[in-house]
């Protein structure tokens, strides 16, 4: 399921933006929309598209070593440092494993897949500019 999650949120990331040149004019925007979408999956083929799953993992990570710092805290004060300790990296590594999965959706296609597609683009006919 979280790798369904994942694989749904990059699919609706950042699109290519193109200028309007003479080839794109002549094209028309539903054609261009095609091509996109064909360099885009030679893309996925051949270039990383985001460090998606790395981030959770890290975030994930993180989350539990802080929960668990928290926790160590807290059980320290009530008289369960162990306890404590342990309620806490489980609270921080789902924290984190959830601020991974919602900030993931909103990663930008990694530079190397943006280059790709650009490039794709391009010896196709069209000036990329941008993503937005």
């Amino acid at each position: 399921m979280i790798i369904a999650l994942v694989h749904l949120n990059g699919c609706a990331g950042p699109q290519p933006v193109l200028y309007p040149n003479a080839h794109l004019q002549k094209i028309g925007q539903d054609r261009a929309d095609e091509e996109i979408a064909e360099c885009e999956e030679l893309a996925e083929e051949y270039a990383t598209k985001s460090e998606a799953g790395e981030k959770v993992a890290n975030q994930t990570a993180l989350g539990g070593t802080v929960g668990a710092a928290g926790g160590a805290v807290g059980g320290a004060i009530s008289g369960n440092v162990g306890l404590g300790a342990a309620i806490g990296a489980a609270i921080g590594a789902t924290q984190g494993l959830l601020l991974g999965l919602f900030g993931a959706s909103s990663s930008d296609p990694s530079p190397t897949y943006k280059k790709f597609v650009n490039r794709c683009l391009h010896e196709r006919g069209y000036e990329p500019i941008g993503w937005d």
